[in-house]
């Protein structure tokens, strides 16, 4: 597409989160703006800042991270490139791992972790307020119900604007709900890995966001059949892969990541992508066992 650079997010067209927050259907993710492993500063720090501020100026407004995304790396970095944030820029992370080192994630969805991780996203983005608060994932040596709890407790503090999910079950959205009122859910989800297809029914019925991660799913077989639909629609395959996900259903949120302008240009553009029904139903048809990796 040779008019990526003049495309913004808002050409996806927009969602409201929680009843109170709207915000355009492409955001952007900040894990890769780390180190490799998600681990420590990027290479060049330079183009991680430059990605971020134009991603703003190409209409994102909802920017996706987690503390232990470097860890603290990534959240330090959008304050330190968009700090005073623009109006109506949400920025959402998440709580619930622990980072031994590169590569290395272990669990700790505690209630005592949680309030800390919390209160450590609130200094390092300069907020009084996370407008989007995700437990990162269920914890097996921690009482679901617990978890959940204390971010409750934390809302009801107004630390937390609205409590939200990542890497969960539908069986964990419903007893999540029962406590507080759940606004979004990422789970890793594509056109070629639909194991989430049940919550995203589910996330679209109930009017909550569903932010997908992974989304150009890794089997052989899906790229190539996306590569075919892309050659067809002179857009890149990851182009293709996000107008899947536009076209799948208005509560998919896309938050495709990168720390390269170039790439976060090419990214946006899937937001002017016209996908025929046709190619949307072929592409559907892939499908592969899914890895198991996290957002």
């Amino acid at each position: 597409m040779n008019n990526q650079q003049t495309l913004t997010a808002a050409a996806a067209g927009t969602f409201t989160i929680g009843g109170d927050l709207t915000v355009n259907r492409m955001g952007y993710g900040a894990m890769r703006i780390t180190g490799a492993g998600v681990w420590g500063p990027p290479v060049d720090k330079a183009d991680a800042v430059a990605t971020l501020r134009r991603a703003i100026e190409l209409g994102v407004d909802l920017i996706d991270t987690a503390d232990s995304y470097g860890p603290g790396t990534s959240e330090e970095l959008i304050a330190e490139a968009l700090y005073p944030y623009s109006n109506g820029l949400v920025i959402a992370t998440k709580g619930g791992w622990e980072r031994p080192g590169p590569g290395q994630w272990t669990h700790n969805a505690s209630p005592k972790h949680l309030t800390e991780a919390l209160e450590g996203s609130l200094k390092r983005l300069r907020l009084d307020r996370i407008d989007v608060y995700q437990l990162h994932a269920p914890d097996n040596a921690v009482s679901f119900e617990a978890s959940i709890e204390a971010l409750a407790r934390l809302r009801e503090q107004g630390k937390i604007r609205h409590v939200a999910l990542s890497n969960v079950t539908r069986e964990h959205v419903e007893r999540a709900r029962v406590i507080v009122p759940i606004v979004s859910v990422q789970n890793r989800y594509s056109f070629a890995d639909r194991e989430s297809d049940f919550i995203v029914d589910y996330c679209e019925q109930n009017k909550i966001a569903f932010l997908p991660w992974a989304p150009l799913g890794q089997a052989k077989e899906a790229h190539d059949a996306i590569k075919k639909v892309a050659k067809d629609l002179d857009a890149t395959p990851l182009q293709i892969a996000l107008a899947w996900l536009l076209k799948r259903t208005k509560v998919i949120l896309p938050i495709p990541g990168t720390s390269s302008v170039k790439h976060l240009e090419e990214n946006i553009a899937a937001a002017g992508v016209e996908l025929p029904q046709a190619a949307y139903d072929k592409l559907a048809a892939v499908s592969h066992p899914p890895a198991s990796l996290r957002g």
